[in-house]
């Protein structure tokens, strides 16, 4: 592969798992057979950056949890509730890089894609990660977000259709698949959000494109507003996504990182001089901050 977004060394030492009120052993934890998360998707997760043992940006994820909750209509967890897991996860963890996600599901429910009368399940998990900020490759897969769904703007569960484009992908040797909508505007990637170089300007799609506001996304957008270096959130037409100038990626496991081709097509800069700006926007702004 010619490059990545964020990746799971999981495999380096033991994952940290809180599960419905506790922390257990991670080779043992499990869910109700019927739970709607593994049968029908039905669920909301978020993934955040653990920098010396302090998950960055908390209260900006915490806060799009519940707004992922409430647009799928799950009760959601107490944030104290929540608190304390992420609070004991990360104690276990320690001050190692790491990835820390929480999950949110319907819970148990019936064989079909009614729920069932119970509390949702909550799982916070904490594995290794290892964020990747040098150039990548992306593709343009051919089928399309659908800016008017149930599920736009939702980070859910239901990722059925990204892992089937990061498996496309992955078999041209790129890192992330990126998606039009149905108006065909350039939307977002499986799990990050783009940002390109068009006529000398940064330009990213706006959130009415049914891209996710991702929370990389808004710190880099405010961060660039304060520094005098504004982007700007309009439409792209996916027929110009391969003739930008340079483009980048951004999400909790890529911070911004260079694009270096798209669907083969090298860009003529990577990275150019506004993914540079960005770059050290965002290094200068976030290296050091917990709580932005």
């Amino acid at each position: 592969m010619t490059g990545s977004g964020a990746h799971d060394d999981s495999g380096d030492r033991t994952p940290v798992v809180w599960l419905d009120g506790s922390i257990v052993d991670a080779a043992a934890a499990s869910l109700h057979w019927s739970d709607h998360g593994i049968t029908v998707g039905d669920g909301v997760f978020e993934t955040i950056e653990l920098r010396r043992g302090a998950p960055f940006a908390l209260r900006r994820h915490l806060d799009r949890l519940e707004r992922s909750c409430s647009g799928l209509r799950i009760d959601p967890p107490p944030r104290h509730e929540v608190a304390g897991a992420v609070d004991a996860v990360r104690a276990a963890w320690g001050t190692a890089p790491g990835r820390l996600r929480i999950t949110v599901t319907s819970g148990p429910g019936p064989m079909g894609s009614e729920r069932g009368p119970g509390g949702p399940t909550v799982l916070v998990s904490a594995t290794s990660m290892v964020v990747r900020t040098g150039p990548t490759d992306v593709v343009t897969v051919p089928f399309t977000r659908n800016e008017h769904g149930a599920l736009a703007g939702l980070k859910t569960t239901s990722y059925a259709e990204n892992v089937l484009a990061l498996r496309i992908a992955a078999e041209a040797g790129a890192s992330e698949a990126i998606f039009a909508n149905t108006a065909g505007m350039l939307c977002e990637g499986t799990g990050s959000n783009v940002f390109a170089g068009i006529d000398g300007r940064l330009v990213t799609p706006t959130l009415s494109s049914g891209c996710l506001a991702g929370v990389t996304r808004a710190l880099l957008l405010e961060a660039l507003e304060r520094s005098g270096e504004p982007a700007v959130e309009a439409a792209i037409p996916i027929g110009e996504w391969q003739q930008v100038e340079e483009a980048f990626l951004v999400s909790t496991g890529r911070h911004v990182q260079p694009i270096r081709r798209i669907d083969g097509v090298e860009l003529a800069a990577c990275p150019g001089p506004l993914t540079r700006t960005a770059a050290r926007i965002w290094s200068d702004t976030y290296s050091h901050a917990s709580d932005p």
